[in-house]
């Protein structure tokens, strides 16, 4: 069928190429490194948040082979990104140690099913997903053509996903949770404390924190287990960075995660 689309779409590479050129030179990263630090004196008070993983949940979003291998259909534009902040070993570090913990794990995927190319109304990144075939899956209820496609979920974490505990909710179609069911799998659970990682940073991971934050959770954000697109619109990682600042319960680092999991 015509929807699917098993091969790279050729402007992520055009796209690619376009960042390097303008975020990867050596000057560039140096500038990266400095606009990811924390300002030296900052205005706002840092979250107040303090874990108690008896009525916290991991919610890990997108974890799925496009945005997370060198194989995935984003990879061209997302590659940079994941492999700066080290979000493969952390989040994998994050899963074991929420699991050891006895946390509440869940993950938020992302599917588009054959319908969803017919969509009228779409804006930018959407367009790019599904000109791209970025999470396609034939359809909601065969695994037919899934298992290793882009919408799967990435081999290193399965062991953590389909160990019978993990909460795996309903797809969300945009960025945010509210037309999948996870707000009422954590509810159920007693959950009020929600740690967010995952891709991408700026969409989906920014509009799952802000949803979560309206809805009453207390939201903190792993730092280095984001990651996202670095184009010519912008480095994604940096601008959900800045607005975690703003709004985040918390903003930690994956070792201040373990820590804290630890305890």
């Amino acid at each position: 069928m015509s929807y699917r689309r098993n091969h790279r779409h050729p402007s992520l590479f055009v796209i690619a190429i376009c960042a390097a050129a303008e975020l990867t030179s050596p000057s560039a990263a140096r500038a990266q490194t400095a606009q990811y630090a924390d300002p030296t004196n900052p205005a706002l008070k840092k979250g107040s948040m303090v874990l108690d993983p008896s009525r916290a949940a991991l919610v890990v979003i997108d974890p799925q082979i496009d945005f997370m291998d060198p194989k995935g259909k984003a990879w061209p534009v997302v590659g940079e990104s994941v492999t700066e902040h080290q979000l493969i070993p952390h989040l994998d570090r994050l899963f074991a140690s929420a699991k050891a913990a006895g946390m509440v794990v869940a993950i938020s995927p992302h599917h588009y099913y054959h319908w969803d190319h017919e969509w009228r109304v779409q804006g930018p990144l959407e367009v790019f997903q599904h000109d791209a075939g970025i999470f396609d899956r034939k359809g909601p209820y065969t695994l037919e053509r899934f298992e290793g496609s882009g919408a799967d979920f990435l081999p290193a974490f399965k062991k953590y996903i389909y160990d019978d505990k993990t909460i795996i909710a309903s797809p969300h179609k945009l960025y945010g949770p509210q037309v999948n069911d996870l707000t009422f799998q954590l509810r159920k659970r007693r959950v009020d404390q929600i740690i967010v990682v995952g891709m991408l940073a700026n969409m989906c991971v920014e509009s799952h924190v802000r949803e979560f934050l309206e809805e009453g959770f207390e939201v903190a954000v792993v730092r280095d287990a984001i990651a996202a697109t670095k184009l010519p619109e912008g480095d994604g990682y940096q601008a959900a960075l800045t607005n975690f600042r703003y709004i985040a319960n918390g903003l930690w680092t994956t070792d201040e995660t373990v820590k804290m999991l630890a305890r």
